[in-house]
């Protein structure tokens, strides 16, 4: 058997063993625990890479699976069987890097604002692993714990009381979504009696009609739990303000957290529920369209409203997944590529901005953003009111305010989606799959529905930009006090780094969409899935 089937565990098994083993360091050796995990990190990233080539390259054309892994070799359904495709593999490679670039940024200081940093971070990367590699509901519901665990954690490293009141808010609220999701995953066993994604599938047509209703409200009931994390409206208020009151790192590594919800939806809606589902085929996907839609005029209204850098990401975040569930729901293989394609763009300048805004913020006079109208909206405390610690960080360079401004410049180009960043390609690939454009309909064949879809979609656009030009003429066109912020090269350097890859995505954008193209075909016709899932284990080999 080729080793480098064995690869599948070590998303999972590197940054659990990482963690335990950062444990044992006193804490005071802030650069050893440092040198640890950034060692664990990058081979991470390497181990993503080659699994996402490994899954570009599956024999057996665009929709075959790449392998499936069954732990200890119990045949399937019974076996703990993680699952590599086009998906699992780019989910995979995004957290990793945004993971490495959240985690060179805090070295400059967060690392060492309070204990466990760097187990606690390992231990999100392990869930984070183990969620997009499962092909079980319940260890999905495991890792999804574990995920949320560490985010505590990471939530509340640091000081301030705005800090610990909206960590206490995410943390009830995931709870709460936690208890969902339980009964969620009960119900579905109750009905049919394995909770494997891919026996699942292959069982629900012959779900006898009585049982259907039990079935659909299990379903039902696991849904909200993921768009509580996918942060859908009218259960996303809590979004704005705890990634706003996060470290810029933790912040930062965030955003993934919230494609876990958008992730879990799109595998789970188009399996169970695509075309062999019979009667049940399309079940949810209406409500994942309008429940976009609605988080769309919603968000485009905070980020309008948003006077604070910080709000404004978190509004931003709002915007991607509003776009993303809207895009789900329509079931379309077309607009499913261009949502991967803008999944990973909008994921990535949505990362790099929550750690630009610390860097600039420091060029800003305290308390500016309290001049603002809007602000007594949110409180006492104001958008701004993070309370960082008081330490110094960086060498103040008068070059550095004109490199923040050049990169948050970059950034509403990618949030407003215009071109020459790999936005527009992202916004453009999924307008054409909505609009029909490759030949197969007219447009007055488009549902009404789509096109509101599409209006939202360009003037949520317009409004970042507009924000984004109204923050930026305030920072650092017209500020009100010139300040020379203070920086290092470790912050920076990620930032630049996150940017560049957004510039090879625009440059190389034909193979990203031939990528996501393949990967949402594969999606849509899940029986490559299925056959590889349902015949792992018990063959001699672990590995299908």
């Amino acid at each position: 058997m080729d080793w480098t089937q064995h690869l599948l565990v070590v998303p999972i098994l590197l940054p659990l063993v990482t963690g335990a083993a950062l444990l044992l360091v006193d804490e005071t050796r802030h650069t050893l625990k440092a040198t640890v995990s950034l060692a664990s990190m990058l081979l991470l990233l390497g181990v993503a890479m080659k699994l996402m080539g490994m899954a570009d390259g599956a024999p057996g054309g665009s929709g075959a699976l790449s392998s499936s892994y069954a732990v200890a070799n119990w045949p399937a359904p019974f076996a703990i069987v993680l699952v590599l495709d086009r998906l699992s593999a780019l989910m995979l490679a995004l957290a990793a890097v945004i993971a490495l670039a959240s985690l060179v940024f805090s070295l400059a200081r967060w690392h060492r604002a309070g204990p466990h940093f760097h187990t606690l971070f390992q231990l999100l990367l392990m869930g984070l692993g183990g969620a997009f590699l499962t092909g079980d509901l319940f260890n999905l519901f495991v890792f999804f714990e574990v995920t949320l665990a560490a985010s505590y954690g990471l939530l509340l490293h640091g000081s301030g009381v705005f800090r610990v009141r909206s960590g206490l808010h995410y943390i009830s609220i995931n709870l709460a979504a936690s208890l969902l999701f339980l009964i969620g995953v009960s119900l579905i066993y109750g009905v049919t009696g394995t909770l494997n994604m891919a026996d699942l599938a292959a069982r629900l047509p012959a779900i006898p009609a009585e049982d259907r209703m039990l079935l659909q409200a299990g379903a039902a009931v696991l849904g909200i739990a993921f768009l509580v994390k996918a942060a859908m409206w009218p259960l996303g208020f809590w979004l704005p303000s705890a990634y706003m009151a996060a470290a810029a790192p933790i912040a930062a590594i965030f955003v993934v957290l919230t494609k876990v919800g958008v992730y879990a939806l799109l595998r789970l809606s188009l399996l169970l529920f695509g075309s062999p589902a019979g009667e049940l085929t399309g079940f949810g996907g209406t409500a994942l369209l309008w429940g976009g839609i609605a988080t769309l005029v919603f968000a485009t209204s905070g980020v309008l409203a948003s006077q604070a850098m910080g709000r404004l990401a978190g509004y931003s975040v709002l915007i991607s997944s509003g776009t993303l569930l809207a895009a789900v729901g329509m079931g379309d293989a077309t607009v499913v590529s261009g949502a991967l394609f803008y999944l990973v763009s909008s994921t990535i300048s949505t990362a790099a901005f929550f750690m630009l805004i610390e860097l600039v913020e420091r060029a800003r006079e305290p308390g500016a953003d309290l001049l603002a109208v809007t602000l007594e909206a949110y409180g006492e405390e104001g958008d701004g009111a993070k309370e960082h610690e008081d330490e110094e960080v960086g060498a103040a360079m008068p070059g550095a305010l004109a490199v923040l401004g050049i990169c948050f410049g970059c950034i509403a180009l990618l949030l407003a989606g215009l071109p020459p960043l790999s936005g527009f390609i992202a916004k453009f690939a999924m307008l054409t799959g909505m609009l029909n454009l490759d030949g197969l309909g007219a447009p007055s064949e488009i549902p009404v529905r789509t096109w509101l879809l599409v209006a939202l979609v360009i003037l949520s656009g317009l409004a970042a930009l507009v924000a984004m030009m109204r923050t930026g003429i305030r920072t650092f066109w017209a500020p009100l006090e010139s300040i020379v912020p203070r920086v290092l090269v470790v912050e920076v350097a990620p930032i630049l780094a996150l940017l560049a890859l957004c510039l090879a995505m625009t440059v190389g954008g034909g193979a990203m969409i031939s990528y996501t193209d393949a990967a949402a075909r594969s999606l849509h016709d899940p029986a490559s899935y299925i056959q590889g899932v349902l015949g792992t284990g018990m063959t001699g080999s672990n590995v299908r």
